[in-house]
């Protein structure tokens, strides 16, 4: 099968490899549209821990069935899935208490074994979500991104009076704007030096707010952040924005440290949290609502083939305009 190999930093290449073994409790699935995640650009450059070369990453993604092993049961050929790629062992205390994306052994597809930037990808029958009527491969792809959104939400604890500032108008924080509308609330601010991604905010009715503006968001005027980037700017925007009491989630990874007002944090009572991933509720969730039409982002999202993935990547780095999402697809290779 083809596959796109991450050699290096800056360095990917179409390679033919292997078909994948297929475990006896795993399903082989013909890759539809695989999404680039902005970990995997990080990764791509050389600044991500998790992705070492040679590797074929991609953990965004919707297929088909082909085969299923031996024990596999409830799956079947033919059948259009899309695939939870945080892989956990299910026996610790995390596990067991719905916090799986915490679990000490978990592994991603598309960092710890071979992604789904290729023809076939072999994963855990228990990670495969049929896709309901109606929704599409490339819907299906977005499952996962969405996800981490919600998760986002569910940390803030979100009520619809609310006011949210979300920091970087990329997937992530075009969704935390999409499902924070969905609990109702009615002030939104997206900022982002991208201002073409900023008419999306302004698209989905959020507030879009330059981050180059030396004065776009005053100090002390929100109950909520998101830092959506992950550089030492933007955490500090989201500190000094938010009211004594305020709570603050960073899911951005960017820069691996950052220097902030900590005593001031203390003394204002700042609630913060970290959020990695999702547990398998969020996915769920994620899953229902692209089926009910709550959230998408196909109007700022752009389908190329996986040949184009090297160039892709660089386009999302470089001038991504308007860009939020580019999907790889595999159907004419």
């Amino acid at each position: 099968m083809k596959a796109l190999v991450y050699e290096g930093p800056r360095s990917m290449s179409i390679r033919e490899q292997p078909l994948p073994v297929l475990g006896e409790n795993e399903v082989l699935v013909q890759v539809a549209k695989a999404g680039i995640c902005g970990s995997e650009l990080s990764g791509y450059l050389g600044h991500n821990s998790l992705r070492k070369p040679p590797l074929v990453m991609g953990h965004e993604f919707s297929g088909t069935v082909v085969q299923v092993g031996a024990r596999v049961q409830g799956f079947r050929g033919g059948e259009r899935v899309t695939v939870n790629p945080l892989i956990s062992c299910g026996l610790c205390t995390d596990c067991l208490t719905g916090k799986q994306q915490l679990c000490g052994s978990r592994q991603l597809i598309g960092a710890h074994r071979p992604g789904a930037f290729a023809e076939y990808v072999a994963v855990p029958a228990g990670s495969v979500h049929c896709l309901p009527e109606g929704v599409t491969f490339a819907e299906g792809a977005l499952t996962e991104p969405l996800a981490c959104a919600l998760h986002v939400c569910r940390l803030l604890q979100l009520t619809p009076e609310v006011r949210l500032l979300i920091t970087g108008a990329g997937p992530i924080g075009l969704f935390i704007l999409t499902a924070a509308q969905a609990y109702g609330l009615n002030t939104i601010v997206v900022t982002d030096i991208n201002s073409e991604r900023l008419d999306a905010v302004k698209a989905l009715g959020g507030v879009g707010v330059s981050a180059l503006a030396p004065d776009g968001v005053r100090p002390g005027s929100f109950d909520a952040a998101v830092d959506a980037v992950g550089i030492q700017a933007t955490r500090l925007q989201c500190v000094r924005a938010l009211k004594p009491g305020g709570r603050l989630v960073f899911t951005g990874l960017h820069e691996a440290g950052a220097v902030l007002p900590i005593n001031e944090m203390i003394r204002n009572e700042i609630q913060t949290a970290g959020a990695f991933a999702y547990s398998p509720r969020d996915f769920e969730l994620s899953l229902k609502w692209i089926g009910e039409g709550k959230a998408s982002l196909l109007p700022w999202t752009v389908t190329e083939k996986l040949e184009e993935g090297a160039a892709c990547f660089e386009k999302l780095l470089d001038n991504p305009g308007p860009i939020a999402k580019i999907l790889l697809h595999m159907e004419d290779l």
